[in-house]
């Protein structure tokens, strides 16, 4: 009798580790299905981030077909951000900050459609070709091109634009699009770029690097 006891305590002993071990693994497997449901939804907003985005690219795009059309702006695609490029002879003169008549009349045309897309915020550009600009107006390319940007913003928010939806920055001559070896490749690079920025909750979260750096 004590042999039976002794092995059904055995016996129960190896049941409740068997147990034991079957709710780990539970609380296992639902700790895996929360984290695929998490990441499922995760794709599933991403998913939906893209399609509005593309929505309000293929909307601008249709806007600006008639001024594509006529040479006046071109539209391209940069690290997955909408680019509204527009070359300097149209908006300002040679070494120049003051913007023209034609390029007013472009830019009023560009903030009817800017304005008209909610949520979004727009970054202008200015770019210069690599020639160093001589004249005591402007001390270096880096000024001459931020002088223009912030130009531009500055009628851009006199024609509409919501200030706290457009900003100003000036590369001078650190982001050509062509060869700074040709007249036209140089005409190319001298350029203001308007650049449809990305919805925080479009960017990725880093919040978890600061986990701990305190």
């Amino acid at each position: 009798r004590q042999a039976q006891t002794a092995e059904l305590g055995e016996r129960l002993r190896t049941l409740g580790q068997t147990v034991e071990g079957l709710e780990s693994e539970r609380g296992d497997l639902q700790s895996s299905l929360a984290e695929t449901r998490r990441a499922l939804e995760e794709l599933r907003a991403r998913e939906r981030q893209q399609a509005e985005r593309l929505t309000v690219f293929r909307q601008m795009l249709e806007r600006f077909a008639s001024m594509i059309a006529a040479g006046r702006l071109r539209v391209r695609i940069v690290r997955n951000r909408m680019v509204i490029e527009l070359q300097n002879d149209v908006l300002f003169a040679s070494a120049r900050a003051e913007l023209q008549p034609e390029g007013e009349q472009a830019l009023r045309d560009i903030v009817g459609v800017l304005g008209s897309i909610e949520n979004r915020q727009f970054q202008v550009a200015g770019h210069t070709d690599n020639i160093p600009i001589r004249g005591a107006r402007f001390a270096s390319n880096w000024e001459l091109s931020t002088t223009r940007a912030v130009n531009v913003v500055r009628f851009m928010i006199e024609n509409g634009l919501g200030a706290d939806r457009v900003s100003a920055a000036g590369y001078a001559d650190t982001q050509p699009v062509a060869s700074n070896n040709t007249d036209e490749g140089r005409a190319q690079n001298r350029r203001i770029e308007i650049i449809l920025l990305p919805n925080l909750d479009e960017l990725p979260d880093l919040s978890s690097l600061m986990e701990g750096a305190s």
